[in-house]
């Protein structure tokens, strides 16, 4: 079993930058594909971010590529999403999740996908 906390969040104006943190604990990080969801008030989850294991394979939605960039370092056992260009309708809150995986090259974009999540990091941008 892991243990996911996410921390990096907060107030930014929109065009700024954020790089959100998912520290893991409990089993190394590195036996589990990892991915980003968001949930903004009144809305369902929303898939923003997935990295392989090994950290090989990322995928996004249009709705955030070129902005978003997931990445890993499974020596410290966490995950990152960095935001840029923020826009106010990424306002929400940031959610990690991780799916246990030996295979290298397999992301998961799917919220029933995964089988922990963390308590989530609350960003809001202000236009």
């Amino acid at each position: 079993q892991v243990q996911l906390v996410e921390s990096g969040g907060g107030l930014v104006q929109a065009g700024g930058s954020l790089r959100l943190a998912c520290a893991a604990s409990g089993r190394t990080v590195s036996s589990y594909a990892m991915g980003w969801f968001r949930q903004a008030p009144g809305k369902e989850h929303e898939f923003v971010a997935a990295i392989s294991n090994s950290g090989e394979i990322t995928y996004y939605p249009a709705s955030v590529k070129g902005r978003f960039t997931i990445s890993r370092d499974n020596a410290k056992n966490t995950v990152y999403l960095q935001v840029n260009n923020l826009k106010p309708e990424d306002t929400a809150v940031y959610y990690c999740a991780a799916k246990s995986s030996y295979a290298k090259t397999v992301v998961v974009t799917t919220e029933s996908g995964y089988d922990y999540w963390g308590q989530g990091t609350q960003v809001t941008v202000s236009s």
